[in-house]
């Protein structure tokens, strides 16, 4: 991408289209842009490091943009490796650069790297202003977004907010894709928990005049940024976004799948339009999560093993239950040749999480889906199509 944001803020990140896993753990098709940016001033600050897998591309961009200047801060937003890896490299190679960040920022530096950096520490708190001569960026703490230390800044020259993970998404710079769903399956995956600190920041950004978005993950927002704003707004009090309803079904041989892709047909018969299903088995975890927090309606459809649940069910419930799922109506299905269990499991699992309603009717399953099974789920489709409003 051109390195100019505005006349004096440039970016200094880099592409990575090699990853496999994001956090060892999200699938990244696209790979993932470690972000990073140059304020040129006259204090020269830069923002924020990229991951270790990108030293050597990044300080080369930084270089070019320095062209000979050395940088009089160097801004630590956020502390996860993918962003911080490079602060000790970065403080050897320009030893009269100070650092920025809270309190709680040095307290965990030494973890990473040994030092503290104590004679080259500026420790900002809640409001500070820091001058570099036509910017000031001013420090908004946002503790638990998603780790205790996260802050941003706002450069008031350029109404530019560097929003550290906030507003950001999987996938390299140069990849051409809808910004909401790689954004929304990052959010929800990664900082979904937290939703009361998120809504605690987006308090506090609206009241900043905020004309574009610079965020460590993603593209650079500078236009209709109410869309990107109203997305965080709506994600982060666990609100569905659209109407629809995920089938997420856990089958050993086969059978439970044919059960939850025949409810899906049925549901669409009845007039649901959105419908997504996943094999939990298979499918990317990530993505029947972003789908379960999208939509208001919800099946689980699972074998019983072991007198418990599939584990791939087990871990999406436990997965659904870390991110703080609430306020969803949901629907089982349950498979057992000789003693179903799924359901009771299924149902205590849900009963930990806030505000899920599940409709009465629940479907059995002894070993293979029957016509009477069928004419079971219609119902089932039905209760649960009045109980969301259809």
């Amino acid at each position: 991408m051109n390195t100019k944001i505005t006349d004096t803020i440039y970016y200094a990140g880099v592409d990575d289209k090699t990853i496999d896993l994001f956090e060892s753990q999200y699938v990244v098709p696209n790979g993932v842009s470690y972000n990073s940016y140059v304020i040129m001033d006259e204090k020269i600050t830069v923002m924020d490091t990229v991951d270790k897998r990108a030293t050597d591309e990044w300080f080369s961009n930084i270089e070019k943009i320095l062209d000979g200047k050395t940088p009089e801060y160097l801004v630590i937003s956020h502390l996860e490796p993918d962003h911080a890896a490079n602060i000790g490299l970065f403080a050897k190679k320009y030893p009269d650069t100070k650092l920025v960040g809270n309190a709680k920022t040095f307290a965990m530096l030494p973890q990473f790297f040994g030092d503290d950096f104590a004679s080259r520490q500026v420790i900002v708190k809640e409001g500070d202003e820091l001058c570099l001569g036509q910017h000031t960026l001013t420090f908004v703490m946002a503790p638990m977004v998603h780790w205790p230390e996260v802050m941003v800044a706002y450069d008031s020259k350029d109404k530019v907010l560097f929003s550290a993970d906030g507003f950001g998404k999987f996938g390299a710079l140069d990849t051409d894709e809808d910004w909401d769903c790689e954004a929304r399956r990052y959010y929800f995956n990664i900082v979904g928990k937290y939703g009361a600190q998120v809504q605690a920041l987006l308090k506090k950004a609206a009241t900043l005049d905020i004309g574009i978005i610079c965020p460590l993950h993603g593209p650079i927002l500078t236009e209709n940024l109410g869309h990107y704003i109203g997305k965080y707004d709506t994600w982060s009090k666990y609100e569905p976004e659209n109407k629809g309803i995920t089938v997420a079904y856990a089958s050993i041989h086969g059978n439970t799948a044919d059960a939850a892709k025949k409810f899906a047909e049925i549901l669409k018969e009845q007039g649901e339009e959105k419908v997504s299903v996943f094999d939990l088995s298979r499918d990317d975890m990530a993505e029947a999560i972003e789908d379960a927090f999208r939509y208001d309606g919800i099946v689980f459809a699972c074998a019983t093993y072991d007198g418990g649940l599939f584990p791939c069910m087990e871990d999406y419930l436990s997965h659904l239950k870390s991110k703080t799922y609430r306020s969803r109506t949901a629907a089982i299905i349950e498979n057992g040749s000789w003693g179903p269990m799924a359901a009771k499991h299924i149902r205590a699992a849900l009963d930990e999480m806030k505000d899920i309603t599940v409709i009465d009717k629940t479907v059995t399953i002894k070993s293979v889906m029957n016509e009477s099974n069928i004419t079971e789920m219609e119902e089932m489709a039905k209760e649960l199509r009045k109980a969301l409003g259809r």
